[in-house]
This record gives C-alpha cells, structure tokens and sequence, in this order.
C-alpha cells in the first residue's frame, strides 16, 4: 500500500474538501494519507494575512482580485506558446517549495497530490528541481477554468474537470492529463436515495416555509461572498420561489437575510446531500465545489452574477460544455429557472449532462 500527501490549502472551503474526499478514497483502498496546508507553511501570521486579504478582495472591492486574476493568472498569448501558459514559478512557490520539502523528508510519501493551484506550482518545482529524489506529484484540478497557476511542467500528471481542460494542459505543459470529473463524497450521488428521514425532513420544512414554491437554493461558498446575493434571492421569493441562501460561514449574512420576506437563510449546513435533493436547483456563482456537488446530487445548475476571476470564467466554460446554463441578467434566471424547476425532459435532460461530467475515480487514478 502506498503512502500519499495531499498539498492543499484553506483559501475557502473547496480545495480541502477535495483532499479530504481523496484520502478517504485512498484510506479506503488501505492507503496511507496525510494532509498539508501550504498556508501553514509560511511564516506564522503569513498565511491567515492571505487569506483574510484574498477574502476581502473578494467581499469588498472584486475589481481589485480581477485586476490579479487577469495578470497573473490568465492565459497570454496562443494556446500553442508555452511560454504564455506556463510562467516561471512565483516567489510564494520558491518560498514554499523548502517548506514543503522537509515535510516530504519527514513524512516520505510515495505520492504528492495538489488539489490547489499555488500547491501544483510547489509540487512541480520539487519534481523540477529536485527529479527523482522527490516523489510523483499529480494535480487534481479542481477548477473548470484552467488558468496557468495550475499549469507547472514538472508534474507528473494532472487530472481534470474535462476533456477540454485536458487538451489545455496537454497543450501547454507537454505532459500527460487526463479526465476524471470532479471530486466529491458519495452522499451526493446518492442524495435521492440516502438517509430518507433527514430528507424528509428538508422537503417538510420547505413545505413549511414555502407551500407550493419551488426551493432554490442560492450558493455563497464557505464564506458567504458574492455580489448582489440578498438581492438574488428577494428577485426569487417575489417571481414564486423560496430561496435558499446558503450564507457559509458569514453570520452576517445569515442575519441579514433572515429578515426578508419569503427568504430561509441558512449557515453551514452538514446534511447538504439532503437538502439538495430536496430542492429545485442551484443558483451558484463560483463554479467551486458547490456546484459539483449539486451536479451529482442530479440538481440543474444555473450560473449568476458570479465572482470575479476564477468564479466568472469557470461558470462561463461549465455553461459552453452544455452542463449547466448562465444567465446574464434577472430575466435570464427567471427564464432559465422556469425550465428548469419544473418535472419534464427538458428538467431531466440537464440532469443527465450534470451527472455525466462524472467519469473516472481520481483517488484510482492518482495510485495508477
């Protein structure tokens, strides 16, 4: 049995919820496992500095973290050039990578797996620097929206959203990709026919809340970020919807939309699989890891209003591959939600495409 290290960092809640389900996916098979977040490894308050400034960015002033986004992370030049894919690696990552290196020396895992894209900068610079004296790296992808930071030539391989993303990597880095779909627990393939009684539960109290309104449930990340989400969600409760806004972690939020007319204002939620299933749809703005999941737990997806940089190109290419639908103004979700809420083929037809992204087993292919 093999012994994996997951690099991952908690800049919001997705890309540890993706190693989290890789190692258990690996423990599973009888592998060995252990977790590191990279915002650790910077000097003490470094870390929350960064994390708390990439927060703000987004909450209080989004053009600021598009400007980043467009010069740092964003494609120049033809996807051919490799040179405009794949930059030299950062500072962070030159700082990192020592960092990094003496857990592996300490730890000696057989396997590095980065599920975050600053983590496939490190990974990769080990494997470059240091070649077979440093183990195999793969990076999941956790993104619909390759942009360069996760594009580093010293990895062994990356696995990816689709075959679109693939051909992408391929093309930049020279190096193998392949498709595996996202990443997310069991439960929320399985969300229409688990726990019966906490579903239960979820369709009584939305009936409760909402008699003969359709729930939607609108997603704000672990942080509870977004533009306009209060004002999503009263647009919903007056066109004969109950919006449900998933605040995160963001009390404030919560407390804020708690007082409007028509809206269930929820913080996190640890039975999400069941509240999926019964709901309507998504409203989703990042196209992260709450998408994914509401994709597996067979819910139409709609993208609105996303956030900037990553969350805006993400939604856009989930939408071009046909899995979900974008709307670009108000009109365009009442529009795109009347299709989607109501029982048909048109309702299952979405479905279908949502759960097909779901192709290969990434824990299966990271021990290949």
């Amino acid at each position: 049995m093999g012994r994996f290290l997951m690099v991952s960092a908690s800049m919001g809640a997705g890309h540890d919820a993706v190693a989290a389900e890789l190692a258990e996916r690996l423990r599973a098979d009888g592998h060995m496992t252990a977790r590191v977040d990279l915002l650790n490894l910077l000097p003490a308050g470094a870390g929350r500095g960064l994390r708390a400034a990439y927060r703000t960015a987004l909450r209080r002033c989004p053009w600021v973290y598009q400007a980043v986004y467009s010069a740092f992370f964003r494609d120049r030049g033809a996807l051919g050039e490799r040179s405009s894919w794949v930059p030299d690696t950062g500072p962070l990552a030159a700082a990192l990578e020592p960092r990094l290196r003496h857990v592996v020396e300490r730890w000696r895992p057989d396997a590095l797996v980065a599920t975050f894209h600053q983590a496939a900068q490190v990974t990769g610079r080990l494997r470059a620097v240091h070649g077979d004296n440093c183990p195999p790296s793969t990076v999941v992808v956790t993104d619909f929206a390759v942009h360069r930071q996760w594009l580093h030539p010293g990895n062994d391989l990356h696995l990816c959203l689709t075959e679109a993303a693939a051909a992408r990597v391929r093309a930049a880095t020279g190096g193998p990709a392949m498709v595996c779909g996202p990443v997310v627990p069991s439960a929320f393939t399985a969300a229409d026919q688990s726990h019966p009684a906490r579903l239960s539960r979820w369709a009584s109290e939305l009936a409760r809340r909402g008699p003969g309104r359709p729930a939607v449930l609108v997603s704000a990340g672990a942080w509870g970020v977004g533009q306009g989400l209060t004002a999503t969600a009263v647009l919903l409760a007056q066109s004969g919807h109950l919006p449900v806004l998933l605040c995160g972690r963001d009390e404030k939020l919560r407390a804020r939309a708690a007082k409007l007319s028509g809206v269930l204002a929820l913080g996190w939620v640890k039975d999400l699989p069941d509240l999926m299933a019964a709901s309507s749809a998504l409203v989703d703005n990042a196209a992260g890891q709450t998408a994914m999941q509401a994709l597996a737990a067979g819910l139409p997806v709609v993208g609105y209003r996303p956030i900037p940089g990553h969350g805006a190109e993400g939604v856009s290419e989930m939408a071009a591959a046909g899995i979900t639908e974008q709307a670009m103004d108000a009109t365009a979700l009442l529009t795109s939600l009347g299709r989607l809420v109501r029982p048909g083929p048109y309702r299952e037809g979405r479905i279908i495409a949502g759960r097909a992204v779901f192709t290969a087993d990434a824990a299966k292919l990271v021990v290949r």
